[in-house]
């Protein structure tokens, strides 16, 4: 099973880099800013990429695609802002923030040239936990050593957001460290951190890789705190990461989520966005089938938790098949 999902994966990140050329046209160039090569950001970008090629070729186009490994969600929106990246990934929630203007935007204000594509996979709040460290909920965490993330990283922010409605600070944990994802599996396993987070779809490789080190437990994020922000968010939901899918993790794991969204900014060309979204949607059990967490994706589903307008683009794609007006 490892085995097939690395070769998998090294598949599409072969073809992420492919391009196609007609004649002696310069090749256009489309990049699209995801996350840490260890999350499921990156694979995404990568699938995509491979099917812009395929359709690419197919209707002669000299277009080239490029996945690029980012520090996240914020990171991602405030470089769709600044028009640096063309396409990249942002949860929901930061999605929303960032069209508004609020939360960790505020200050920058409300980025109106944000344009939704389509979302992909919910992503629960996830807490990883060393077996031995005793921590079982959230406020178990109090005191103990935790990787938060990188700043800029989407889960980051989750997590200040349920710390400031549960009126805590870094400082009642023992220890906080900004260690990488490529980072946080050591750490743990050798007893240097006894948590760390993500905001992720699953099955996620980072965390079987982790399972395959040391024994885990997910950590339950539901309490009345959670039901609250759930209750005044339109892009928080309930979740529950399913028995069985990591190794000695045999119970299902309650906690809170938001959804995976691919945006663009107003000034990116409808000619890019509507290969883009064609490339998926023409190709569509293909891509189902590039990663696990893929699987029970529906285009009904993928035109959920968008909060900024659709880009002409995307929307020329969605009215030719008639499902939106």
């Amino acid at each position: 099973m490892r085995n097939s999902r690395n070769m998998c994966f090294l598949s599409v990140f072969f073809f992420s880099i492919l391009s196609f050329f007609v004649h002696a046209a310069p090749a256009e160039f489309i990049n699209i800013g995801s996350g840490s090569m260890t999350g499921v950001y990156y694979p995404a970008g990568a699938s995509i990429c491979q099917l812009i090629a395929k359709e690419a070729k197919k209707e002669q186009l000299a277009v080239r695609c490029a996945v690029e490994s980012t520090g996240g969600s914020v990171f991602n929106l405030n470089a769709i802002e600044n028009q640096t990246l063309e396409f990249a990934f942002a949860q929901s929630d930061w999605q929303y923030h960032s069209y508004m203007g609020s939360s960790l935007f505020a200050a920058r204000g409300p980025d109106r040239g944000l344009r939704a594509i389509f979302s992909l996979y919910n992503e629960p709040f996830t807490i990883v936990a060393r077996k031995n460290a005793n921590i079982k909920n959230f406020d178990d965490l109090v005191g103990k050593r935790i990787n938060v993330g990188e700043p800029g990283s989407g889960q980051r922010g989750t997590l200040e957001v349920l710390m400031r409605a549960k009126g805590l600070t870094m400082f009642d944990f023992k220890l906080v460290t900004e260690l990488k994802p490529a980072e946080q599996a050591k750490a743990l396993c050798d007893n240097q951190v006894d948590a760390f987070l993500y905001a992720v779809g699953h099955p996620a490789e980072a965390i079987h890789d982790t399972a395959a080190q040391c024994p885990i437990n997910l950590v339950s994020v539901q309490d009345a705190t959670v039901e609250r922000l759930i209750a005044q968010a339109p892009f928080y939901a309930h979740a529950v990461i399913p028995a069985g899918l990591y190794e000695g993790v045999d119970t299902p794991t309650y906690t809170f989520g938001v959804k995976a969204t691919l945006v663009t900014h107003e000034q990116v060309s409808t000619e890019h966005v509507y290969l883009l979204v064609k490339s998926v949607f023409d190709h569509f059990e293909s891509f189902k089938k590039m990663y696990p967490t893929f699987n029970g994706l529906t285009p009904e589903k993928m035109l959920q938790a968008n909060t900024a307008p659709y880009h002409p683009g995307a929307e020329k794609y969605y009215q030719e098949q008639g499902w939106i007006k």
